[in-house]
């Protein structure tokens, strides 16, 4: 009879210990149907339509799936994203979408998430090579392309070369990207072009318009722009606008709803697109599949294209 009993407390125990288990989504790597994964996204600004646009999509699928989400904006400031990320790592998310605003200056966070088991999913802007082994993928637009296929569009329409003017933004390692792309895609037509000035946009109208107007003075035999988004863009534009040079070229990178519409009015004279809605749906479905124990790819790219004005008018008023 004393056997019988031991017998049937151990199996009760055993019952009890899978149970336990099962319900562990940490360890079983399963969601639960008494709980729900959290996530949140750590973007860089929401002043652009691009990472609103990212945010629109997580929030969306995280409501179709019943997940927590939450988004936090720093608005550009990194010790504000840094401490952001180490206030969402104390928070026990399952996971953590991240764009820097520094590519090589946020690995105080990154290491907050690593010491709280937090996987973090790099969308967009790259962190630093040094520091990619704290994220578990990188998914973004294939940011030296976008910049090639300017740089070869620009090759067709000035067959002869062109004085060029180039907006970057240092700071930014996806930005450095369609720059390098952009000097590639001349090809061996570089030595055709001649770039007379090289500034930094910080990727936004306001600080691109006047630079581009100083340029635009200083360089009266100016033929094209290429500037690393549409923001940076649209202030090249309005420069032109202002000083009455609508001979002046404009090449950008993005095709948002304003990048579009400025490609139709021909404000514009060529743009490669990002695909935002593309890199939140893909990291959002990448993060589940390594929540659930799935193996996942450690870096994705999503090819660009260059907008033709039939896609711009198909698509108009949003991003792809």
């Amino acid at each position: 009879m004393r056997n019988r009993f031991l017998k049937l407390l151990l199996l009760t125990l055993s019952v009890l210990a899978l149970a336990a288990c099962s319900n562990d989504k940490n360890t079983a790597g399963v969601n639960s149907a008494d709980d729900t994964y959290s996530f949140a996204f750590l973007t860089n600004t929401q002043n652009n339509t691009f990472q609103t646009a990212m945010n629109d999509t997580f929030k969306r699928l995280a409501n179709e799936k019943g997940y927590k989400y939450t988004m936090l904006d720093p608005d550009y400031d990194l010790n504000k994203q840094i401490n952001q990320m180490t206030d969402a790592a104390n928070q026990g998310f399952d996971a953590v979408f991240v764009i820097p605003v520094d590519s090589a200056g946020i690995r105080q966070g990154l290491e907050a998430m690593k010491d709280n088991q937090i996987p973090v999913f790099n969308v967009d802007t790259a962190v630093i090579e040094e520091d990619r082994d704290l994220v578990k993928s990188i998914i973004a637009t294939d940011a030296y392309m976008a910049g090639q296929l300017m740089g070869q569009q620009m090759v067709k329409d000035y067959p002869d070369g062109a004085k060029i003017a180039i907006l970057d933004f240092p700071s930014n390692e996806s930005c450095v990207l369609r720059v390098e792309g952009f000097l590639n895609g001349l090809g061996s037509d570089a030595a055709k072009f001649e770039i007379v000035a090289q500034q930094d946009g910080k990727a936004s109208l306001d600080a691109s318009l006047p630079i581009a107007e100083d340029i635009i003075q200083a360089h009266s035999d100016l033929d094209a722009f290429f500037a690393i988004n549409d923001p940076s863009a649209l202030g090249v534009a309005a420069a032109i606008a202002a000083s009455n040079r609508d001979d002046i070229g404009v090449y950008s990178i993005d095709a948002s709803p304003d990048g579009k519409e400025a490609l139709l009015d021909g404000s514009f004279t060529a743009v490669a697109a990002q695909v935002p809605i593309q890199i939140a749906e893909t990291s959002f479905h990448l993060a589940v599949d390594y929540l659930e124990g799935k193996d996942i790819e450690q870096e994705i790219l999503l090819p660009s294209h260059a907008v033709t004005k039939e896609m711009a008018e198909e698509t108009a008023g949003n991003w792809q």
